[in-house]
């Protein structure tokens, strides 16, 4: 437990410290690259909690089918379409930041 906490926020920390160089403002001559670098460290965002969250969906339809083998095929479904329900929001946050761009 406490190795998953230091790994959860040395990754926020560093997140934090690339954002400041990502949003940093230009000189002016590229007015649109901050809104593309905000777009592009949102999409960075949601992809990376969209991985998360499938990774916890399979390992938790692993272990549901490890216990209840007779269960596998419900089990199987309901992981496909969380993980597809999961995978719309990272994709919806990439169409919005095509649409804002």
């Amino acid at each position: 437990m406490k190795f998953k906490l230091i790994r959860f926020l040395s990754i926020a920390l560093m997140m934090m410290a690339l954002a400041s160089t990502t949003l940093a403002q230009g000189d002016g001559a590229n007015a649109g690259g901050s809104a593309l670098k905000l777009g592009a460290l949102a999409v960075a965002i949601a992809a990376f909690g969209g991985a998360l969250g499938d990774g916890k969906a399979i390992a938790a339809a692993c272990e549901g089918t490890a216990r209840n083998p007779g269960a596998g095929p419900r089990i199987f479904t309901m992981m496909i379409l969380g993980l597809a329900l999961i995978e719309t929001l990272v994709l919806l946050t990439f169409v919005t930041v095509l649409i804002q761009g």
